[in-house]
């Protein structure tokens, strides 16, 4: 396994990552692949509070008891269940959060969190408020560093000006590739992009071609018949071609790949027995999907850094 510093912090994240959220509800299924996945040299996890309601953070910490040390929890706020389990509500006060986090840390058995992360956000959010909850939790212990989940170019902005986040979580893979105008602007900050949705929800790796975003399903299944060719001149798995491609990013930290299985999690890690992509390969995979931009929740005209005029 290889490994790649997570921004500017001391954390030292293993390129792939796992994805807590693919886990199911069998809390002693679930340890036997997180133990996997220790063993294999993956030591960072990403989970959430909103996932399955908490007891997908009660499932790393029940699988992690013991084992503090080995590994990097990352897991995110922001989202506050109703009561009812109707639903959710956005919520990004400082009140929220300084409580999410103690429940959080409760269900993960552990007295920090390496990473905390907003789950969300939006320009109208009081961001000064939450930056204020998050700094203070980092001078009181409760988190090491903290970071948002997003890919609106506006709260992106905001955050790298306003905030010390240490990382952005992205959606990104050679079927989406608009994180790619925000890399230079990110890695100026240096701040590191967290991978999630790498291989498209499995259309870049085993599943039936269909529509995803702006690709039609003709365009899809014209990518999957490129990238079965390039595997066997390459002689590597579709998914070390999906996993390789955003791994070349030198912004990406790493790759927070899904693992419901012990086949999928061998797949995934299979990733780093080859070399990283040379240009050749890089070149036919960017030819492949050209890249485009996002439409909504851009700047202003006036400060819109992200324009392609």
């Amino acid at each position: 396994m290889r490994y790649r510093q997570l921004g500017l912090s001391e954390l030292k994240v293993s390129e792939i990552g796992f994805g807590a959220m693919s886990l199911g509800l069998d809390h002693q299924a679930n340890a036997k692949i997180l133990h996997a996945a220790v063993d294999r040299g993956i030591n960072f996890f990403d989970t959430a509070d909103l996932y399955d309601k908490g007891e997908n953070e009660l499932s790393l910490g029940k699988a992690f008891k013991g084992m503090r040390d080995q590994v990097i929890i990352a897991t995110k706020v922001g989202n506050a269940w109703r009561e009812d389990g109707s639903g959710w509500d956005w919520n990004p006060r400082k009140e929220y959060i300084l409580k999410a986090v103690a429940a959080s840390l409760r269900r993960l058995q552990t007295d920090y969190i390496d990473l905390y992360q907003l789950h969300g956000g939006t320009i109208d959010d009081p961001m000064d408020e939450t930056i204020e909850a998050f700094e203070l939790l980092k001078k009181q212990g409760f988190i090491r560093y903290y970071g948002i989940s997003s890919i609106r170019p506006n709260v992106i902005d905001s955050y790298l000006k306003r905030s010390n986040i240490t990382s952005i979580m992205m959606q990104y893979s050679l079927l989406d590739r608009r994180p790619e105008e925000l890399f230079p602007l990110i890695a100026e900050k240096n701040v590191s992009v967290i991978v999630r949705g790498g291989v498209a929800k499995g259309l870049l790796v085993d599943k039936a071609p269909k529509d995803y975003l702006d690709h039609m399903e003709a365009k899809v299944k014209a990518l999957q018949a490129e990238l079965k060719e390039l595997s066997k001149e390459e002689g590597r798995s579709l998914a070390q071609l999906a996993l390789g491609f955003v791994l070349n990013e030198p912004v990406v930290a790493t790759v927070a790949a899904g693992g419901s299985s012990l086949a999928q999690l061998e797949d995934n890690v299979a990733t780093m027995s080859v070399s990283p992509l040379d240009a050749r390969a890089m070149e036919i995979l960017r030819g492949s999907s050209p890249p485009s931009l996002y439409q909504d929740h851009r700047l202003t005209p006036q400060d819109d850094e992200f324009n392609d005029t």
